[in-house]
This record gives structure tokens, sequence and C-alpha cells, in this order.
């Protein structure tokens, strides 16, 4: 059984079958919203910088929202295996007082584990990281959606919700994307053209900020007051805007002869766009064709058989008592050892394009 699925864009097949893997090939990152879905990406993450990624000596924009922007926050530290370590068991573990928790009472738990992931001083490593320019990425509340609570924010949601399901560009009258990025603002592939998107240096002193922010869901999460100090709008959860990505707004090369690859560790083979997308049925679906795209997923034949033929999510926590939800998580994270397992096997072998898909127009 194959663990692992690979889907390449044409431009990126070229240069993969010209060139193999090698820790240069690409130039950004991408991680997506997905909360426990992360779990089953741990190893993989492990194996990209032990067997990849630590060769690097080219800049790499790591993207991400929600919890992929934290792992990306792993990977930059001084050692991203230990901090994947420690963050993997503390997540595994986290417990609440009761059934139903608090919004204060997850927060404070989500900023504990966040702490024990990046360590005491993970901002510094973050923001100074040698070649990792981590880009953190928030939905900046507008009018009433940049009130952290009240009835207000919920008639905000359930507009945004309701227009969404017309255009998804009718989420630019209440939200704006905000990127906080480390290094070279000029450097970054990543210049999304909607959204009327700002930037904004990620530094020592906002970085947890903007972390816990990227992951603030409304009304299971808290609001966090803007990182940046241009406002007093409340940031929320990036993956309202960016839950999967749009990822026809990814910078197609770094050089007209020599487009660079971004590279996408994903939970599954589905990409869907914006968080309110996935209750929308027509805007759910495949992976879309892109030149300098490689997309690493479970593959449908692993997530069969997994126990109850998924991988985590935050339905877990009402669906099974705490016991046999860490039971459960623990057999996801052992299983997907294979994932990382198939991944060296493909960049060690003497074929860099054996078994992969080509995504074709």
């Amino acid at each position: 059984m194959k663990a692992l699925s690979v889907f390449v864009g044409p431009k990126a097949a070229a240069r993969l079958a010209t060139e193999g893997w090698h820790a240069d090939l690409f130039d950004g990152l991408v991680g997506a919203s997905g909360g426990p879905k992360w779990l089953v990406l741990g190893h993989l993450d492990r194996t990209l910088w032990r067997s990849l990624l630590h060769q690097r000596e080219r800049p790499l924009t790591a993207v991400g929202s929600s919890i992929g922007a934290w792992r990306h926050a792993l990977l930059a530290q001084r050692d991203p295996i230990a901090a994947i370590d420690r963050f993997e068991r503390a997540y595994l573990e986290q417990s609440y007082s009761c059934d139903k928790p608090s919004v204060t009472e997850i927060t404070n738990v989500a900023a504990e584990l966040l702490r024990v992931g990046i360590g005491p001083d993970g901002e510094t490593s973050i923001v100074e990281h040698p070649w990792m320019r981590t880009a953190v990425v928030t939905a900046r509340g507008r009018g009433w959606l940049a009130r952290p609570e009240g009835k207000r924010l919920a008639l905000g949601l359930f507009a945004a919700a309701l227009s969404n399901g017309l255009s998804r560009q009718t989420l630019e009258q209440r939200f704006q994307r905000v990127v906080f990025e480390a290094g070279p603002v000029a450097s970054s592939p990543y210049r999304p053209a909607d959204f009327n998107t700002a930037y904004t240096a990620l530094t020592a002193h906002n970085t947890v900020a903007a972390l816990m922010a990227t992951a603030a869901i409304p009304y299971v999460f808290g609001g966090v007051p803007d990182p940046s100090a241009d406002t007093a709008a409340t940031h929320w959860d990036g993956g309202i805007i960016d839950y999967h990505f749009d990822l026809s707004q990814l910078a197609a090369s770094h050089s007209p002869s020599q487009p660079g690859l971004w590279l996408y560790p994903h939970f599954g083979s589905g990409v869907t766009t914006g968080w309110f997308d996935k209750f929308l049925p027509w805007r759910r679906g495949g992976i879309p064709t892109l030149d300098n795209l490689v997309l690493l997923c479970p593959s449908d034949v692993f997530l069969r058989q997994l126990p109850y033929g998924k991988i985590p999510d935050r339905g877990d926590f009402r669906r099974l008592d705490v016991d046999e939800r860490i039971r459960y998580w623990q057999q996801c994270v052992q299983a997907s050892k294979q994932l990382a397992e198939d991944f060296e096997e493909l960049i060690g072998g003497s074929d860099p394009l054996d078994g992969v898909v080509l995504l074709s127009r």
C-alpha cells in the first residue's frame, strides 16, 4: 500500500525529471488550516526537514494559516525535530475542565501548546532564521467583525457566510488579509492580488500574537488585538480567507527560465480555498492545475485503513471521550509514519517521478 499521494504540476514535473529532488528546488512552502488534522503530517514534516530542507541555501517562504503557520514555526526552530516532538506530545494530551470549555480556557490551552512547541526563545529563532521566511496569514476584521465578541460579531459572521455563497470576493468587505513576514519583505514570492492584502514585519515582539491570531476561530478561540498595532481591529483565523489557500495566487517563478516550485504537504487531495467554502459543495474541489505545485497528501487507501476511516479533526473532542480520543490520535500518528517512509523512498530512488500523479489542464 502506498500511503503517500504526490501530485505534480507540468513545470514542476519537468524540473524534477531533470534535477531530481533537492533542497533548493522550492521557493515556497504552504501550510493549510485544519486543527488536529496536522497530526497526520507530523512525521512527514520531520522527514522533509531531515532528508531535504535542512540542506537549503536559498530563502524559502513558508506561508501558512492557523495550524499550518504553527507547523512552520516549529520547522523554524534551531532543533525542529525536538520542537515537533514537544508540540505533538502536548497536543495529543491536551485536556479541558469540562466537555464544553469556555473560549478563555481553549485560548489559554492553545497558548500553552504554542509556547511548549517553540520554546522560550522561539520567536527569535523564527524571525532570525537563516533561510526560512515565515509568513503568518491572519484575517483582520472589518466593521462588526473588528469586535472581539458580542452579538454584532455573530451577525457579521452570518452576513459573511451568506454573501460568500454568492461570491468569495464579498468577504473583502468584512476581512482584510494581513501577512506577517519574517525577513526581507520584497524578496517574498507570496504576493496575492486579492483582499487588499496588507504586509507587516514579523518581529520577536509580535510573533506569538500573530500565531495566536491566525488560529483564532470566532467563538472557539479568542480573537487577538491587531498584532501590527496599526489599528484597533481584532484579527481572526487566517483560514477564514485562506483555509487551504487560493493556489492561483502563488507566484509562478523567480525567473522566467527556471520556475520556482511550491511544496504543499496537505491533509488530503481536496483543496477548499476559504473556511466558509467548506459548507458549499460547489466550492469544495480537487487540486487545481498549477504549473509549479508539488502537493503531498495521504492516499485514499491510507485514509480508509485508519480508525474511523479518517484523520483527526476538531469534531473528535465532541464525539469521543478523552481516553478514546488520545488513543485514536496516537494510532493515526503512528500510522502516518508510512507517509514519511514513502516520501524518503521517492526522493532517494532512481526515478524522481515514480508513482506521482501529473496534474494536467
